[in-house]
């Protein structure tokens, strides 16, 4: 299963290749955040991640919200905690 997590933009790493820092329950690891490009993204943003990209912009309270609600499904969530641990967008 695929979830779309919550995390929030520390950096942007490099603004050519679209690519931002985003720290996702003490895990950060570089995101593609080229489909935000028309909103814009900036370092303290809360974003909705799949598969290494960003989805779309939430809000702080939508992000700790939804977090609660995969902490809630137990091994599925900590399983994409892993795979996101283990990814790399450099």
């Amino acid at each position: 299963m695929c979830l779309g997590i919550p995390g929030q933009v520390v950096e942007i790493v490099d603004e050519t290749l679209q690519i931002a820092k985003v720290d996702v329950s003490g895990i950060k690891r570089g995101v593609n955040i080229a489909l935000l490009a028309e909103e814009g993204v900036a370092p303290g943003d809360w974003v909705l991640i799949h598969v290494g990209f960003a989805m779309s912009k939430i809000d702080e309270h939508e992000a700790q919200e939804t977090m609660r609600m995969l902490e809630a499904m137990g091994n599925t969530y900590t399983d994409e905690l892993e795979m996101l641990q283990q990814s790399q967008i450099e």
